[in-house]
């Protein structure tokens, strides 16, 4: 596999020094992305850096991860309109942890000369005084050179602290200690890393005398322009906790048809034959959307597992009346109020059913959800009542707390699309 012409058919090459791709072919290289911990997940925009990764690996080269416990300590001005607040030690530590897991879903860390390795830039910064680094790294660097940086340049305007100013010197300083120290030849990241990248080369080159490369993908966008992996709910997290498997396999299944094809060579590991392939298919009967299911069907295994896609299909098909109880009771709670978000909700005391209610009493005396119990018993009578996807046939029927779906919630489904969601506590 030859990695660059990889990246090129899937449209993640944005910039790249000449000779990377003749490094590339003629040796076994080792190369890095950075991941600052500002937060205790990674989400889908840092996947591109870590499919640049996967790529490399399987391509017989050696990834690093770098995690930037101290870069993370000052905050990249890159892209950012301005200046983010800073972590403190302690949220960086345990940030860094919780990336290292996601990390081992993609990198494969134990055998074989090109296994991944995970770096913290803390553990070579913590020891760096001030003076010391003034002396050894700034003064390789001039200020003209890093204010020509775009970073830079788009900042200066509205304010841009010391701080942020050095970024690029830390990052760059990256790159020197992981060339010397683990003969690490190429950085990798977005395109707007290449100005910090490239002032790592440079360092490189002033200090070491050595040659170094920078490669850089894309910033992925929508069609639309607007930025890829926000929602309304915020960011698309690779932690279920913060982003359920059933609303991470959704994002991908509601992209447009321009992006689901753009999306699928960035971000599957499909051949180019099976992507060719599949968007043929799409073309002949685009609204059956296959582009977009074989997607978000390869991100959702790839990022969590075969059965939580499963169990995020399963519930999909919940609110158009395929779903059984069987699939409610597979799902975990935050997927399940991700599917019923906006439903209308009752609260009812959490000792209510510790002891059976009539579902009239229930439904029309501490709810609402039925103005009478002669309405609940009508409609119960012509099969249109559903609690947790089971149909009600008989009106004398009782809820008890076996019923609640986690402990805590009553499904209510009123005819085919009128849905209610009851909740004890």
């Amino acid at each position: 596999m030859n990695f660059v012409e990889e990246l090129q058919w899937r449209g993640m090459v944005h910039d790249m020094m000449p000779g990377t791709g003749e490094l590339l072919t003629r040796e076994m290289t080792t190369a890095y992305v950075g991941i600052d911990p500002t937060a205790g997940s990674l989400h889908i925009g840092h996947l591109v850096s870590v499919m640049l990764l996967k790529h490399f690996q399987r391509a017989g080269h050696k990834p690093l991860a770098l995690v930037g416990g101290a870069t993370g300590m000052i905050g990249d001005p890159s892209g950012k309109a301005e200046e983010r607040a800073l972590l403190d030690e302690e949220t960086l530590i345990r940030n860094q942890e919780s990336i290292k897991k996601q990390l081992a879903r993609f990198l494969d860390f134990t055998g074989g000369d090109n296994r991944a390795e995970m770096v913290n830039n803390y553990d070579w910064m913590k020891d760096f005084t001030f003076l010391e680094f003034i002396r050894d790294v700034g003064k390789h660097i001039t200020v003209s050179y890093m204010m020509a940086k775009d970073s830079v340049k788009k900042r200066l305007e509205t304010g841009l602290s010391f701080t942020e100013f050095s970024y690029q010197l830390v990052q760059g300083y990256d790159f020197l200690h992981l060339y010397l120290a683990k003969n690490c030849r190429l950085q990798m990241g977005g395109s707007d890393q290449w100005g910090n990248i490239v002032t790592g080369t440079e360092l490189i080159r002033r200090k070491a005398g050595g040659e170094a490369f920078a490669l850089t993908c894309p910033l992925i966008t929508r069609a639309d322009g607007t930025k890829f992996g926000k929602t309304e709910a915020g960011n698309v997290w690779l932690d279920r906790e913060m982003t359920s498997p059933y609303r991470f396999y959704q994002f991908w299944l509601n992209v447009s048809d321009e992006d689901a094809a753009k999306y699928i060579r960035i971000f599957t590991m499909l051949t180019r034959d099976e992507i060719e392939r599949a968007v043929e298919t799409h073309a002949e009967s685009p609204h059956e959307r296959h582009l977009q299911k074989l997607l978000a069907e390869e991100v959702t295994v790839m990022v969590h597992s075969r059965a939580d896609y499963e169990a995020a299909v399963e519930a999909s098909q919940i609110l158009f009346g395929k779903g059984t109880a069987e699939t409610l009771s597979r799902l975990d709670e935050a997927s399940f109020l991700d599917l019923f978000e906006g439903v209308p909700r009752h609260a009812v005391p959490a000792g209510l059913l510790e002891q059976p209610v009539p579902l009239a009493d229930l439904l029309s005396g501490h709810t609402g959800i039925f103005s009478s119990k002669g309405e609940y018993r009508r409609l119960v009578s012509g099969g249109g009542l559903a609690i947790n996807k089971q149909k009600v046939a008989d009106p004398d029927r009782a809820a008890a707390r076996s019923d609640l779906i986690n402990g805590k919630y009553l499904l209510v489904q009123k005819g085919k699309k009128n849905y209610f969601l009851i909740v004890a506590g």
